[in-house]
Formats: structure tokens, sequence, C-alpha cells
């Protein structure tokens, strides 16, 4: 409990801003939901043929996976908020659908009968009869959409778009800090809880008020959305830069923002933690940033499915640079010396216990092992899948989770060995053995400027002023600096900026 006031107390800041994100994306998102929902459901009861199917279609939605809709919309929408609020806005339509379809049918056929009676056209029974009978169902499905959607918007910081998952990402990043999850979850569902029972006082005076209470909902609910844009947007900027999940490519970026500002009269935005290899590079494709730190590996066996066609750090450089102008037309600026390569890991204890230098000593124990790996890894011929080839190994179990708890699950002892990065500040705190890889299966990764040619064309200064970069950051010291971010607590900006002081790039 006292560790979880220091992080509130440290954070307050970061929190408040992060609650009212929360907030406007999901209102917004719920407005969008409830304007198409309840009209189309209204429609629907005057179409009794196509309505099950047209209820059904927006069921199928909710069952596709919120991280899939979300990769699936980027490169039409780019990374930030439009993207997750069309996702939420879609995962919110069923309830509200289902119920006003239901809220209308069910009201009671002498009703209906009655109004037709008095001389009621369509329109007019249902405006004056059948809607304010219906509103307190409508407005319990309004309800039930309100918190799916508030729950699912954490998701939406994977693509940049903020929130209350900005904070649980990064307790996950650092190894599974229960405090920060618990920063952004907690907030998170008191958020749900304080909605659902304001829109619990609206579903009560519908009942009397009718439409009105609807109508009164939508436009608080606008005010509260959109009443910021009044007050001017954000500062549109030059570049901006993204990165990866994890405390590196947040080291990297603002490495590269201080650069270019130091070296240009350019104006450099950042955008942070936008998931894993797959979403970050279809927002650089896309243009919703222009540069973002990339491992020469990755670019040769993800990004261009290749096989490294040598283990010499400088050749495989040359190969991603050649394939990556060639296939996508993007500039691969100077590698830096660090090289983050993919490694297998395991505790002390159980090194010593099996005698394990190398993967290959793995192949006695196999059925005996219990993997952790990450899913990116599992799936790569320069990760698991590799193994299995190279090293003729077959894991009596893996275990696929989130980067951010492999170190926990290492740690625990809920498995043997993970995956790992070789600079991961988690190596050193955990203090763990890597195993050897003599047969070299995993290529050399170094880390570089990945940009479309057309951003380095536009801006040709750039180039010198990150090429001040290439060669430089050695291992231990990349590992350092992830272990300040990751374990001391220290911001990226601070540690990115007090190395490139040290070093001479830029001035104190």
């Amino acid at each position: 409990m006292i560790g979880f006031m220091n992080v509130f107390s440290q954070r307050q800041d970061i929190l408040w801003e992060k609650i009212w994100e929360h907030l406007q994306i999901s209102i917004i998102a719920l407005v969008i939901a409830t304007l198409i929902s309840v009209p189309l459901g209204l429609w629907l009861t005057r179409k009794h043929r196509i309505a099950e199917p047209i209820i059904g279609a927006t069921a199928v939605l909710q069952t596709i996976p919120s991280l899939a809709v979300l990769a699936f919309l980027i490169p039409f929408f780019g990374i930030g908020q439009t993207p997750a609020i069309i996702a939420l806005a879609a995962y919110g339509l069923l309830p509200i659908l289902r119920n006003t379809y239901t809220g209308i049918k069910e009201v009671d056929p002498a009703l209906k009968e009655a109004a037709t009676g008095m001389g009621m056209k369509s329109f007019r029974r249902l405006s004056k009869v059948e809607l304010p009978i219906a509103m307190p169902v409508i407005m319990a499905g309004i309800r039930t959409s309100m918190v799916l959607i508030v729950g699912t918007t954490t998701i939406a910081a994977l693509i940049g778009a903020g929130g209350l998952g900005d904070l649980i990402l990064l307790g996950l990043d650092r190894g599974g800090d229960v405090n920060l999850i618990l920063l952004g979850a907690i907030p998170a569902a008191l958020l749900a809880i304080i909605l659902d029972l304001i829109l619990r006082l609206f579903e009560r005076t519908s009942a009397k008020s009718g439409f009105r209470s609807l109508v009164s909902l939508l436009v608080i609910a606008a005010l509260i959305a959109v009443g910021p844009l009044a007050f001017g947007g954000k500062v549109k900027n030059d570049i901006t830069i993204g990165a990866k999940l994890g405390a590196e490519p947040a080291i990297l970026i603002n490495m590269y923002k201080l650069l270019i500002e130091e070296e240009t009269d350019l104006s450099v935005g950042l955008q942070k933690n936008l998931g894993k290899t797959d979403l970050v590079f279809s927002a650089l494709q896309e243009g919703s940033i222009d540069i973002y730190p990339e491992f020469t590996g990755t670019a040769i066996v993800s990004l261009l499915d290749e096989e490294a066609t040598s283990n010499d750090p400088q050749e495989v450089y040359q190969q991603a640079k050649e394939g990556m102008a060639e296939t996508f037309d993007m500039a691969f600026l100077e590698p830096m010396e660090f090289n983050n390569t993919y490694a297998v890991a395991t505790t002390q204890e159980l090194a010593e216990r099996y005698d394990l230098e190398s993967i290959g000593d793995l192949k006695p124990v196999e059925n005996q092992i219990t993997a952790g790996f990450t899913l990116e890894f599992n799936d790569r011929q320069d990760g698991y899948q590799g193994m299995k080839e190279v090293y003729n190994l077959d894991l009596g179990e893996v275990r696929t989770m989130d980067p951010g708890l492999r170190q926990g699950a290492i740690s625990s002892g809920d498995v043997d060995i993970i995956d790992a990065y070789a600079t991961s500040g988690y190596m050193v705190d955990l203090n763990l053995t890597v195993l050897e890889d003599p047969k070299n299966l995993f290529p050399p990764y170094q880390g570089a400027p990945l940009m479309k040619q057309e951003t380095l064309d536009r801006y040709p200064e750039i180039e010198d002023a990150l090429n001040q970069l290439g060669g430089k950051i050695t291992g231990d010291k990349m590992r350092e600096m992830n272990y300040e971010v990751d374990f001391e607590d220290r911001s990226p900006e601070e540690v990115a900026r007090e190395y490139l002081i040290n070093e001479g790039l830029i001035e104190e």
C-alpha cells in the first residue's frame, strides 16, 4: 500500500492527464455508437426481415480481438485517437442497437393499436408512444456500452491514443510493476463505475422525460468530449518519431529528438509505446510517424522476410539497408555500436543444476523445461522456430506472454528460460545467465533510424544530425541506461540528455 501511495504521489500530474484522455476517448466513442445505434434500431423495428442479420453483424464485431481491429485501422487512419475511437464505437454498437430494437418491440401492442386508432401515423406513434416507453431499456443498453468501452479503451494506448492504458503498459514493461499497473487499472475501474452511476440516473429519469433524457445526455457528453478543442489543438510538429514498447526505444527516440532540434530548426514530436514491430512499421508506412529506431536483424527477418546472409554486423546492416530501400523505398541511417540481439536466458541456479552453457545444452532436459517466450519470438525464424530447427529442440512447455511479464515469470519460477534482449535492464537486476549461441542462430541486431526516403529527401539535414550516433553507445552503456529507466525510475528524456551531453553531442 505504501508503495502504491508513493507511485501515486510521484505521478499525480500524469495520472489526471491520462484520466482525462481516457474519459474523452470513451465519451466520444459512446456518442458515436449511440448516434448510429439508436436511429438504426428504430429503423429496424419497421424492417423486421433484415433486423436480425444486422444485429448479428454487430455481434460479430465484438468477437474480433480489439488489437486486431486497431492494427487493421492503422493503414487507413494512422495511429492515435481516431482509429481508437472508431474501434471502440464499433464495440459499443451491439448493446445499444439490441436494446433499442427490443425496447420498441416490447411496447404493449394494445398501446400501439390505441395510438393508431387515434389517427397517429408511424413516426408520430414512434415519437409520442413507443420511444418514451422504451427509453429505460435503451438507456440500459447505453450503460452497458459505456462500461464496455471504458474497459476496452486501455488497449488504445498501444497505438498512441493515450489514456490510462499508458500507465498499465508502463507497469507491464517494467517487469509487471504492480503499483504502476494498479495506478492505471483502479482509475479505469472507478471511471466505469462513476459513469455507470451517472447513466443510471439518466435511465431513471428517462421513464418520465422520455427522449429528452437521451438528447440531454448526448449534448452533455458532446460538450465534455469536444470542449477542450475550443481552446486549441495540439501543435503540429515537422517530424514525429515513434517507438516500440520499452525503455530502450523510449531513450533512443529522445536522443533523436534532442539531436534534431539541436542541429536543425525542425520541431519534433514523440509517440512512444506503439506496440510491437508490425504496428510501428504500419504507422511509418501510413505516415503517422516519420522515423523510428529499428534493428538490422528485425528489418531482415520480420520486414523483408529474409535470412541474414552473414553474422558480420556491417554486412547485416548493408543487407538491411539495401533491402529496405529496394522493397519499401526507406532509408536506414548509420547503426549504433550496441548489438541488442536475441538471447536465451536462465537463472544461475538452473544453469548450474543442468550444466547449461549453450542453447544446445537444453536438448537433454527439453522435456523438463518450461519456456516463457513472447508471441513474436515464439513465431520468428530467428526465434523459437529457428531453435527447433538449428538446435533440434522441442521444449516440453512454451508459455507465450507479454515482453514485460517474462522477467517476473522467471523470477517467480513459473518458467525456467526466457527469450531476452542482450541490453535489457532486467538482465542486470536478476543476474541472469545468457546461453551461448554457437551456431549463430540470432543475427546481429544493431539499432538505427528508419524512415521513408521521401522524409529524408524533404529534410536532408536530419541525416547528419542522427548519424552522430553511428558507432556510438556500447552494449554495456545501453544496458546501464535501460536499467536506470526501468529500475531507478529515471525518465527516458533525462537519461538520453545526460548521455548526449557527456558525449559532447549537445550542449548542457
